[in-house]
């Protein structure tokens, strides 16, 4: 078997031309959208002090050396959320940033080590608003790329049709017959071995170390990712409090939090929040996620605590970020997300 041509070989960059310049014309597209509905676009800095307090999130590192020869660790950025919210504290309403972010330990058709996001926020809006946008920029990415259908693999679906709405409860219930929130108490302690019991009687593998977190990841990639957004996007929200990242918990369920993720034909796209802006409450659950990561990763990464200052004055907000590759993947029909970056991170 003879290796595959570089991705600069004059004709593989025949072959990838169209999807590429589809690309262009989808980002041009969706940046005149922001314009037209009254965003700024911004543009926040790579290098952080922290970036980002998730569990499995893992950063690239470098080192700043002073003029003084003192030496500070920094981090590529995985995401530019910390430094957008510190412009909502500052006084931005409606931002949106479209720019490379980097993450580790991630390689395959849907991964890449670098790649582009947009993350736009709204002050005094609802995450129900960032709903109505996600179905809008799918429409406009198929009508850029001139796709009727969008499509990965053997799974399709309408990105002018409304996108479903699904709780993950209600997903947990059709496609695992488990019912996740009577593993959640009002108080957001979570009754693992009820769920252990649940996912073992639903004809799923478990261990006997497995948390509940655990166990509900399994349960969403095994039984309900695969299941959604085929025919039409799915907006797959409420998410228990115990997976509620950066979210706010739900007024209407205290078990809950404003969070929402889009899935179109199986594919994650984007991750939303009603933001958190309780810094007491974002910090124990930083330290929570740094424990957790310490425990099965040997590392922690610190936390930015101007973040946390800003988090204090921030107003109320929504905000949310897309993989931009990734949506011109469905839109384009490519495979892989090397089939639509112009040029690919070496694969070492």
């Amino acid at each position: 078997m003879t290796e595959a041509s570089p991705w600069w070989t004059p004709h593989v960059h025949a072959d990838r031309r169209p999807r590429l310049l589809a690309r262009n014309a989808i980002a041009a597209a969706i940046r005149d959208w922001f314009a037209r509905q009254d965003f700024i676009e911004v543009e926040t800095a790579a290098l952080q002090i922290s970036p980002g307090n998730e569990t499995h999130l893992s950063a690239f590192a470098t080192e700043a050396i002073r003029p003084d020869a003192a030496r500070r660790s920094l981090y590529l950025h995985t995401s530019p959320e910390f430094a957008c919210k510190k412009l909502l504290a500052a006084g931005e309403k409606r931002i949106f940033s479209f720019g490379p972010v980097w993450r580790n330990r991630e390689r395959g058709p849907l991964h890449h080590p670098e790649f582009t996001m947009i993350e736009w926020y709204r002050v005094g809006e609802t995450y129900e608003s960032l709903m109505a946008d996600c179905a809008a920029l799918l429409a406009l990415a198929a009508e850029r790329a001139g796709a009727k259908r969008f499509s990965f693999r053997d799974r399709g679906a309408d990105p002018f049709a409304e996108p479903e709405r699904l709780t993950v409860n209600d997903a947990f219930l059709r496609h695992a017959g488990i019912d996740l929130l009577a593993t959640v108490a009002l108080d957001g302690e979570t009754d693992r071995n009820a769920l252990h019991a649940a996912v073992a009687q639903a004809g799923m593998r478990t261990a006997t170390d497995d948390s509940w977190s655990d166990l509900v990841s399994r349960v969403m990639v095994e039984r309900v990712e695969p299941a959604l957004g085929q025919g039409r996007a799915t907006i797959l929200y409420e998410y228990p409090i115990p997976e509620a990242a950066l979210a706010r918990p739900s007024a209407r369920d205290p078990r809950v939090a404003e969070r929402f993720e889009l899935y179109c034909c199986g594919v994650e796209l984007a991750n939303a929040f009603g933001e958190l802006t309780n810094p007491e409450e974002q910090r124990r659950r930083f330290a929570a996620d740094m424990d957790e990561k310490q425990k099965i990763y040997g590392e922690r990464y610190p936390i930015d605590e101007d973040f946390l200052d800003a988090l204090a004055i921030m107003p109320e907000a929504s905000g949310i970020a897309l993989g931009f590759d990734r949506l011109v993947m469905l839109a384009t029909g490519a495979r892989r997300i090397e089939d639509v970056i112009w040029t690919p991170v070496a694969d070492v």
